[in-house]
């Protein structure tokens, strides 16, 4: 059974919804008939929905993208990432860019969006990441940033209730135009690192959003989007030593 959704009236924002992930959401809201707006810092190449050029870390850029709206049903704060980097050697300057892309701009957008928001008992979601959930060595700031970030989700949930809806999809593997690079090239992770013997595709990331996004009674969930979770070593060194 396929499950469809009716956003026909709706104003959506994703936040770095030019590629990848954001892109995938953007464009499930989009086929559901929401009036779909993305942001980046530099325009795409090409895309099917209104784009505003804005850095979500800089409160100027959050106002003026914020301000263009008359009416916002849902945000989705999905800009974010890092680049892998061992805490050791790398600058102060780095990590607190990480923490702004990944938690301050969030907080930044979700902020200057709640009047709209509030005004038609409207939703945010925000994208987390299963490194805010177990460790993440090579990205230490990144995953602290999305613990706080899932922390944020919390809290702005019972501040906000029950007006605005706030939850959050944590994200696990996922395959996009950036995942090679970002797990060391490696494309043989589908079946040995995740149950669900795949990871995530933006559709599946989507698919989350447009559930959570829907007027309903869950506010400050975590949906796990990450086909099962990671295998641990031990299962690979159980079935080495069974071989």
């Amino acid at each position: 059974m396929t499950v469809t959704y009716d956003y026909t009236g709706k104003a959506v924002l994703v936040t770095g919804g030019t590629r990848g992930i954001g892109a995938g959401i953007a464009r499930a809201f989009h086929d559901a008939g929401a009036e779909v707006t993305v942001c980046a810092r530099t325009p795409p190449e090409e895309t099917a929905f209104r784009f505003v050029q804005a850095d979500v870390r800089v409160p100027g850029d959050v106002e003026r993208l914020i301000g263009g709206f008359g009416r916002l049903d849902v945000v989705v704060n999905n800009a974010g990432g890092s680049p892998p980097a061992a805490l050791a050697g790398t600058s102060p300057r780095l990590h607190a860019r990480v923490i702004e892309l990944n938690l301050t701009a969030p907080l930044l957008v979700s902020q200057a969006a709640y009047p709209l928001l509030a005004a038609v008992q409207g939703a945010v979601v925000m994208i987390g990441s299963s490194s805010g959930a177990r460790p993440s060595p090579g990205t230490s700031a990144y995953g602290a940033a999305k613990a706080g970030l899932h922390h944020l989700a919390r809290c702005l949930a019972a501040e906000w209730a029950p007006g605005v809806r706030v939850n959050t999809v944590v994200v696990g593997l996922a395959a996009t135009q950036d995942a090679a690079a970002h797990y060391g090239g490696r494309r043989d992770l589908d079946g040995k690192a995740i149950p669900a013997g795949r990871m995530a595709t933006p559709a599946d990331v989507a698919a989350a959003c447009l559930w959570l996004a829907a007027p309903g009674y869950v506010t400050g969930a975590e949906v796990r989007v990450d086909g099962g979770g990671e295998v641990p070593a031990w299962r690979h060194l159980v079935a080495d030593d069974i071989s």
